[in-house]
């Protein structure tokens, strides 16, 4: 793994030297943009529209526009004195359960390693989170931007999700048209109460796969050996038009993979891709 930050978690007067490693990696297939007639890719050029030309990176300042076409400039230099918490730190600020963050809140994962110094630290607080239940709320400035984040174990391993701060999560009041007073038809509740039952059963990652990818890669791989691109079979519906029909109609489905699993079945994932668009 490449390391991506050298810093310190600190909680109280304990340092923990640490090393970041991303937890997760990004899966998509990546396209660029080819122009049609030559088969050559685009490349991206910042082009002043007012000066009729090109501009290098170093007359390129950062703007924000606080009415339109109008703008207070700042240098990169200013930022940056801007961000007094632009430390190598990780500093824990409180300790709470994990059941007290809704997911709604978090961001990206990043795996924690001892730096080559201070493993003891690292130890007591890895055991300490493990045996208390708790996880360290902190907060971290990473590529110049300050955020929260939530210091947690994931198998036997220091973690890092980043989190939202609450007034970057948008409030459900501006959602249109969601329901007032909730009501439901008992006998239908029943019955759907019933199929999330028969859908139920642990959380098995490795069974979801991204079919979007995969069905994206085998095509790339015919386009490559010169084959005609074999479009995906349409999915079969069946004609179902009221809600309790529907719901008989799903559990007559789901019953035979339950009794031939002796009892619950999960639902397979579907996981939809997404396919980037880039210039180089």
């Amino acid at each position: 793994m490449h390391t991506l930050w050298k810093g310190a978690i600190s909680f109280g007067l304990v340092n923990v030297p640490i090393k970041m490693f991303a937890a997760t990696e990004e899966k998509d297939i990546h396209m660029k943009y080819i122009h049609k007639e030559c088969g050559s890719s685009l490349s991206y050029v910042k082009k002043c529209n007012n000066c009729e030309r090109e501009v290098p990176w170093e007359e390129i300042a950062k703007g924000y526009e606080y009415e339109p076409g109008h703008y207070v400039i700042f240098e990169k230099e200013e930022l940056e004195r801007l961000n007094t918490e632009a430390t190598k730190e990780i500093k824990i600020l409180d300790f709470v359960d994990l059941t007290d963050i809704d997911p709604i809140y978090f961001q990206k994962t990043y795996y924690l390693s001892p730096g080559d110094t201070g493993s003891n630290a690292y130890n007591l607080l890895l055991e300490s989170l493990r045996q208390t239940g708790k996880i360290g709320i902190a907060t971290v400035t990473l590529r110049s931007k300050s955020t929260l984040a939530a210091i947690r174990i994931v198998d036997g391993c220091i973690a890092m999700e980043t989190i939202f701060y609450p007034d970057e999560i948008r409030s459900v009041k501006q959602v249109p048209n969601l329901p007032e007073n909730v009501q439901v038809n008992d006998k239908e509740l029943t019955m759907a109460k019933m199929l999330i039952d028969q859908l139920s059963g642990p959380f098995e990652p490795e069974k979801y796969t991204d079919e979007y990818r995969a069905a994206l890669m085998e095509a790339i791989e015919q386009k490559i050996a010169g084959k005609e691109v074999k479009a995906a079979p349409e999915v079969q519906r069946t004609n179902v038009i009221d809600l309790m029909s529907a719901l008989q109609a799903s559990l007559d489905a789901v019953k035979p993979k339950a009794e031939g699993k002796g009892g619950k079945t999960a639902g397979k994932g579907r996981g939809r891709g997404k396919v980037k668009e880039t210039v180089s």
